[in-house]
């Protein structure tokens, strides 16, 4: 079941919202159930890193307080945000899910960057 979660991530960064030595990303997670049978996400675990090297791990229930079941051939998305002393990060983690059947697993969330606008080439 869990080579069946892809999960792809889009990010932006939030000028406006932005200050001197922090800075805000957004990003857009979708889930998508490639299964057979539907999952729950139940869990999450993030390890964000910024560009000094710094690691924040955050573990929580759900995503911005849900814990959704995702059917067969079905996707959730979410948006959320992070908080950076750097102009540059990045973030990965993982879902702890259960399937339909009862059986737990993690569902591995792909490394992705969080950069200020025109930073990386």
């Amino acid at each position: 079941m869990k080579n069946d979660i892809e999960i792809t991530v889009e990010t932006e960064y939030q000028a406006e919202q932005s200050r001197d030595g922090e800075h805000v990303f957004v990003y857009h997670i979708c889930i998508r159930n490639n299964g057979e049978q539907a999952a729950q996400l139940l869990s999450r675990k993030w390890l964000i890193t910024d560009a000094d090297g710094n690691i924040t791990e955050v573990q929580g229930d759900g995503v911005i307080g849900q814990q959704p079941v995702i059917a067969p051939q079905q996707e959730h998305r979410y948006s959320s945000y992070s908080v950076l002393k750097t102009k540059v990060g990045c973030m990965q983690g993982s879902y702890q899910m259960r399937s339909e059947d009862g059986v737990q697993f993690e569902a591995d969330i792909p490394m992705f960057t969080l950069a200020v606008s025109g930073i990386l080439n």
